[in-house]
């Protein structure tokens, strides 16, 4: 036989199973021949057979077994072939005939098959069919919603989202269900479906938020509502079902002064004070139980004194089936308390301050007629006659009510200021001898003035009143205590920008600053808000009208100051006063009107009074008369117009008028009287002052003021100075 084997070919046509058979049958008969050859051989057993042949024959029985093995394997492996594509073929068949949009992706999301159906929807092109998925929805979180699904599939939970896409056939969008899950035995592999979203399907396995490390852009949104959630402006705070805290930001921690290791799962009655707890926990009990509504209420946190709190809270379903938690935000009030106080205390002073520039004014009026009849009488009684005592106790009187009247007008903003530039160090200087002997001898006063002090523009006299009405409640508040000492300290002030102290708020600029200091018993902490207003006064009755600092205050803000106090008991008082620094590049040299020598204050020439107050109207008219003027009154505005705008009107000179009168005020009579005489000489009388009506009168630089109240010599004086104006 050849050494040389013939090489043995099947038909390259045959069938696989046809291939299998064929080499099956030829390797059982070449075992079955072998057999019976070695059972037919004549000689010694195939112990005894020489070495070479019993090796050639355990080599071609092992070789047969391979061939026979090899081949029942061939032939397993490609029956499963077969089988495969028959299952591929039916996969791929069912897809395509599937009329809902479906995908299969494998690990790292990686696409693997879907359906004409998904193409249509998702129109991937060369995107990932995921990204373009989540591209075709408005939602700006689809994409992390997608995301969150793909991961919680990986780790074999099941899950959807309800996602919005556009109608191919009406563009509009339909809401669909986009579902996931895992494909059993297949590691990492995901079936999509996407389907309408009111569809009913099988309840998917409620998704749990994947560990960080999983899924990088889930970790990503995490760490971004951490930080909101702990960096919030506003407190945040979790509550379970029975109200205990689950989890606050450190805002709340902040506010109420604790840490969490004491909050976390206790009542959160702990945040606030203890008076509050019981009526805070039923508000938030009632809220939970669904028998109140979402309704903001405050209570004040814990701490000494606790802040002021707004707790706005909700209710949220809790992590178990039916639990209901609630979550409260909490916004710090104390800033807005401290500004609704301040806003009503200025509101409070504004309202007091109209109320005395009213009563003021009335008042004045009332004044104006007693002081004149008693100067009309005083014409008559001279010195040394029996009625002259008593009609000069009446003016005296009177008089004294008039200074009253104008510490309300100076509290209420509405006095008639003459101010100037001037140096305050100067007018210390001036007022240092009246104020020692205004003090005692028991009361040390010492006075600091700065280096380069300013100007101010005030008018001097009101200043010295403010420095006399600080000193002298000062003194009053030392020699409770014996005697101390008295500091007066001026300085140079420049803010760069707003200050707010107190209720008010300074607005940056330079300013002048007077502080007057006491060693005296301060003042307690309850009055220190109602220190300002008038007639309040803490000293005993008949020892203060209550009006001191009043004036000072309203004094100080009419000139566009500042006046504060800083007190505790036993500690003294110390008022500081800002003034504008007054810029000397602005600084006019003002030529004071010199007094005139001559009394004699007659004259020549026709008035027109117009007052609504009759005694005011009656006294004024008999004392021009007296001074030899021809006088017309008239009661009101609308007469006076009447009166000029006659066939034969009146001559006139000078027109004397109220300001404030009913139906038509001074201002607008005198306003329409300029159309047909603009050259009419005007005197304004009121007991208001002069700011508050000069701005309604434009330019109008024929126009005098006179405040109320007036004595004759006063009127007579004013007329007889207007009239002789050229």
């Amino acid at each position: 036989m050849s050494r040389r084997a013939r090489k043995f070919a099947l038909p390259t046509d045959m069938p696989p199973a046809r291939l299998v058979g064929g080499g099956l049958t030829l390797l059982v008969l070449a075992g079955v021949a072998g057999l019976l050859l070695m059972g037919r051989v004549e000689g010694p057993p195939p112990a005894e057979w020489p070495g070479g042949l019993r090796a050639g024959l355990l080599i071609w029985t092992f070789s047969a077994l391979l061939v026979f093995g090899g081949l029942v394997l061939g032939r397993m492996l490609l029956a499963s072939i077969a089988t495969t594509q028959a299952q591929r073929r039916l996969f791929s068949r069912t897809l395509e005939a599937c009329p809902l949009p479906q995908l299969l992706t494998g690990p790292d999301e990686r696409a693997l098959a879907y359906n004409p159906a998904f193409r249509d929807l998702a129109r991937p092109g060369k995107t990932p069919p995921l990204t373009a998925l989540a591209s075709r929805s408005p939602s700006p979180t689809a994409g992390v919603e997608l995301t969150r699904l793909a991961a919680a599939a990986a780790r074999g939970m099941a899950g959807g989202v309800t996602l919005s896409f556009p109608d191919a056939a009406s563009g509009q969008l339909v809401s669909h269900r986009v579902s996931a899950r895992p494909v059993e035995g297949f590691a990492g592999h995901i079936l999509w479906l996407v389907h309408p979203a009111p569809l009913t399907l099988a309840e998917p396995t409620p998704v749990s938020p994947p560990p960080l490390a999983v899924d990088s852009a889930l970790a990503q949104l995490e760490r971004r509502f951490q930080r909101l959630f702990d960096y919030a402006p506003i407190g945040i705070v979790l509550l379970d079902a029975d109200l205990r805290v689950t989890e606050c930001n450190d805002t709340v921690l902040a506010l109420a002064g604790i840490p969490m290791a004491e909050v976390a799962g206790r009542s959160v009655g702990l945040l606030f004070q203890r008076e509050k707890r019981a009526d805070s926990q039923a508000r938030l009990l009632a809220l939970r139980d669904g028998r109140d509504g979402e309704v903001p209420f405050e209570v004040q946190l814990r701490g000494a004194p606790g802040p002021v709190v707004q707790v706005y809270a909700r209710p949220v379903e809790g992590e178990a089936a039916g639990d209901c938690g609630l979550v409260l935000h909490i916004v710090d009030m104390t800033r807005q308390k401290s500004l609704e106080a301040q806003f009503v205390q200025s509101q409070k002073m504004q309202a007091i301050g109209q109320l005395a520039g009213g009563v003021a004014h009335d008042f004045n009026n009332l004044l104006t007629a007693m002081i004149g009849f008693c100067d009309l009488l005083l014409l008559r009684h001279k010195p040394g006659d029996t009625s002259f005592t008593d009609i000069m106790q009446i003016k005296q009187n009177a008089n004294r009510a008039a200074n009253l009247v104008r510490q309300l007008l100076a509290f209420s903003r509405q006095q008639t200021l003459q101010p100037r530039v001037l140096s305050v160090t100067d007018v210390l200087a001036e007022l240092s001898n009246l104020l020692r002997r205004l003090i005692g001898e028991n009361i040390e006063l010492r006075m600091l003035h700065g280096r380069d002090l300013g100007l101010v523009k005030v008018d001097q006299g009101q200043l010295e009143q403010v420095i006399i009405n600080l000193c002298v409640n000062a003194r009053d508040a030392m020699q409770a205590v014996g005697g101390g000492k008295l500091t007066i300290v001026t300085s140079n002030l420049a803010l760069g920008e707003p200050v707010r102290r107190a209720a008010d708020l300074v607005p940056a600029g330079d300013y002048v600053v007077i502080e007057v200091l006491d060693t005296g018993i301060g003042i307690p902490p309850e009055n220190l808000e109602r220190i300002f207003e008038p007639f309040f006064s803490t000293k005993e009755v008949g020892s203060g009208t209550g009006l001191g600092l009043s004036t000072v205050y309203g004094i100080v803000r009419q000139t566009g100051g500042f006046v504060f106090v800083d007190s505790a008991p036993g500690d003294g008082a110390k008022f500081s006063i800002y003034l504008p620094r007054f810029n000397e590049a602005d600084a006019t040299v003002s030529v004071e009107k010199q007094e005139r020598g001559s009394s004699d204050l007659t004259g020549m020439g026709s008035i027109l009074l117009v007052e609504d107050e009759d005694a005011v109207r009656i006294f004024a008219a008999r004392a021009l008369r007296n001074k030899g003027y021809h006088v017309i009154e008239a009661k009101c505005g609308e007469a006076a117009l009447g009166l000029l705008s006659a066939d034969n009107p009146p001559a006139v000179d000078l027109i004397v008028t109220d300001v404030v009168m009913p139906q038509m005020d001074g201002p607008t009579m005198i306003r329409a009287v300029r159309e047909t005489m603009p050259d009419v000489k005007v005197i304004f009388i009121s007991g208001y002052a002069e700011e508050r009506f000069r701005s309604t009168l434009g330019n109008d630089e024929k126009a005098e003021f006179l405040p109320k109240p007036f004595s004759l010599k006063q009127l007579a004086a004013k007329v007889k100075e207007v009239m002789e104006v050229d």
